[in-house]
Parts: structure tokens; C-alpha cells; sequence
């Protein structure tokens, strides 16, 4: 059974604006405005991820910018006063970066995503050279592919696998991305599978599986 797996090379987005260590404060806020970023990798060398400066990193300085902490607020929020008194992005940024590599599955980077609270990863080979970033709208483009595809996979790879002397019997139907399943299958106790399958393939929203089995 061929099933079309995507990855993050699939979705991600290879033009990338990154800055490097020495970039300044401003440069950086201007780089996040003109290019509709909220954050931005820092790179080194031939393109190293180091860190990812973002925009909470950033608004340390407005927060304490007319606001003079305690010695006690400041030893508890060392981090954010240490940003706050930075200018350059080496001091700014978050370190290290929260990456994955172009091969890792979307559920992987999703996961990752929702763990370490971050809306975009800049995406690196083995040797942490970058090679694109994927954010979360990035990773929904798979619910774009349109409904005839989605058929198409799921009779080939799911339907027509299972159901190899049946599989004629069933429909296969996707309405915005939902899938319908209907017909009699020769094998009932592999109905909760095809479903399962089904719902696995990539850009599929849900599944209505109305498959029976053969009377008889």
C-alpha cells in the first residue's frame, strides 16, 4: 500500500529572512515589518541556525523602557532585563533555536510547534544549515489539495488495498475535504481499518465510513 506521506520539505517556505549576529535592534524590527514575519532565524557561517530572535524577545525593551525594576523583580527576570539592555541580535535572541529537519513528518512539527509555543521553526539539514522555515499556516496547506486527489489516494491506497475483490462495491466520495465511504465489502472486520486509513491520508478533514459487510 502506497500512501502519499507529506513533510516539512513538502509545505515549508524555502525563501527565508534570517539575520546574523551583529544585526541591530532597528534592523531587525525592520526586517519582521517588511517581510510579515514575527519571528527571524539567526544565522553564522554559510547559514548555521544559532537562535531565533522574535518579537516577544523584542518587546523587552518597550516593557521597560520607562519602568525601573526592583532589585528583586530584576534577579527574577533576569533573561527579559538582560534583552531589554541588548542591541544586537546575538543578545537578543532566543538560543539555541527550536529547529526540524526537512524529512520530519507534518504531525511531528505540529507537535513541536504546540510544545515549545512557537508559531514558526526554521527548518535544517544535518549540519544546521537552513533550508527554509514552516509556520503553522504552512502546515494546513495539505488540507488545500483538492477533493478529486483526495478520492483518488484513498481508493488506491486504501479501498483497493483492503478491499482487493470487493473494492468495486464501494464509493468513494470527498466534499471539502470529508470523506464518504459507502458499500458492502467482502471482509467486515476490516471496516474500522479502512476508515482509520482513510482518515490518515493527508488533507482528509473526517470520515464518514458507511461500509457493510456481505449478508451471507
Amino acid at each position: 500500500m502506497t500512501v502519499q506521506r507529506f513533510t516539512v520539505a513538502d509545505v515549508m517556505t524555502r525563501k527565508v529572512v534570517a539575520v546574523r549576529g551583529g544585526a541591530g535592534f532597528k534592523e531587525i524590527v525592520a526586517a519582521m515589518e517588511r517581510w510579515k514575519v514575527t519571528a527571524v532565524p539567526v544565522v553564522e557561517g554559510e547559514g548555521r541556525v544559532v537562535g531565533v530572535v522574535s518579537e516577544a524577545d523584542l518587546l523587552a525593551k518597550e516593557e521597560f523602557h520607562d519602568h525601573r525594576l526592583g532589585m528583586v523583580e530584576q534577579l527574577l527576570r533576569l533573561d527579559a532585563t538582560a534583552k531589554a539592555g541588548s542591541r544586537r541580535a546575538r543578545d537578543l535572541m532566543t538560543s539555541p533555536a527550536v529547529t526540524v529537519a526537512p524529512d520530519a513528518s507534518l504531525p511531528r512539527a505540529a507537535r513541536l510547534m504546540a510544545a515549545r509555543r512557537v508559531k514558526r521553526l526554521p527548518v535544517v539539514d544535518a549540519d544546521g544549515i537552513i533550508q527554509g522555515v514552516v509556520s503553522r499556516s504552512d502546515l494546513l496547506k495539505v488540507f488545500l489539495r483538492p477533493d478529486d486527489d483526495l478520492a483518488e489516494e484513498v481508493r488506491g491506497s486504501v479501498v483497493e488495498h483492503l478491499f482487493p475483490l470487493s473494492g468495486h462495491r464501494v464509493d468513494v466520495r470527498v466534499e471539502a475535504g470529508v470523506v464518504t465511504l459507502t458499500g458492502e465489502v467482502g471482509d467486515s472486520s476490516l471496516i474500522p481499518l479502512a476508515a482509520r486509513l482513510a482518515q490518515a491520508v493527508e488533507g482528509v478533514v473526517d470520515v464518514r465510513c458507511r461500509l457493510t459487510g456481505a449478508a451471507g
